[in-house]
């Protein structure tokens, strides 16, 4: 039998091993080749162009807008929805989970439908002389949208599982609302929040569908990072455009390594509290 389980251990662990290495890190090694396959002057040339750098601008611009307001919204709703019940609660759980089922594609369409000069608010925005669709705003929006889920989803469950003890006795010994959300709710659900928003950043940084519908693909003004590595790589400037996608892959191990140290210290805050409840 030990021998069975000692093979059955060794199978699972190599056929997740050799997956991880096919999906993962063979295209990681295969970008950083070709991006550094003619040296580090031409790779300095491709990712110092002017597009890439006006894209990789971009990007980081619309990353920094789209987080945090997801940020807020994911905080606000679960908060609403673990804590009150009001009509059209479960239309807006279906709202929060709508970009998981809905192709990026689709919802980049829709927001043309409503914010292009055709559209529904098309008139009106002329009217404003505001700009929505093939400008960053566009970008913007349809980034929010398509992360909209990541930080909600991550804080439901863990408020959900906190419970309302603690923040009704702070009410009862004359804590403010404000006093109990922010040294009872936010200690208890900061390190929830903060992997929802790694996980947000990372799909803001790599998003294409909705953005590519939307950004009209102008060159130096509206095309993000994934987008301007479409355009080398179909123009077959191939080291351009593995040097400028090898720029995604530092963000991503970026994020990845901080993914990583969130994940140990949530394992270390729960082993600290088991042993508080031992004693």
């Amino acid at each position: 039998m030990k021998q069975e389980s000692t093979a059955v251990r060794i199978l699972l662990v190599g056929a997740v091993l050799f997956f991880t290495g096919l999906i993962l890190i063979l295209p990681i090694y295969t970008v950083l080749y070709e991006a550094f396959s003619k040296g580090l002057e031409v790779y300095w040339e491709g990712i110092s162009e002017p597009d890439t750098v006006s894209a990789l601008k971009l990007t980081l611009t619309v990353v920094v807008i789209a987080v945090p307001l997801n940020t807020i919204f994911g905080v606000v709703s679960a908060f609403s929805i673990t804590r009150f019940e009001f009509p059209g609660k479960s239309w807006l759980l279906t709202v929060i989970d709508s970009p998981f089922s809905v192709s990026p594609v689709i919802s980049g369409l829709i927001f043309i439908l409503l914010f292009g000069r055709q559209g529904w608010f098309g008139p009106w925005l002329e009217q404003m002389d505001l700009k929505i669709v093939f400008n960053t705003p566009g970008l913007v929006i349809a980034t929010v949208f398509i992360t909209l889920p990541f930080v909600s989803r991550e804080l439901i469950p863990l408020m959900e599982s906190q419970g309302l003890e603690e923040e009704e006795a702070g009410l009862l010994l004359g804590a403010s609302p404000l006093q109990v959300f922010l040294r009872i709710v936010v200690p208890g659900i900061k390190y929830g929040l903060l992997y929802g928003i790694i996980l947000c950043n990372a799909r803001a940084m790599g998003e294409f569908g909705a953005v590519s519908v939307l950004s009209g693909h102008i060159r130096g003004q509206t095309n993000t990072l994934p987008l301007q590595i479409e355009v080398l790589y179909n123009e077959y400037n191939s080291v351009a455009a593995f040097s400028a996608a090898s720029l995604l892959v530092f963000l991503s191990l970026i994020t990845l390594v901080a993914k990583q140290i969130l994940e140990r210290k949530i394992k270390t805050a729960k082993k600290e509290e088991s042993l508080q409840d031992e004693v």
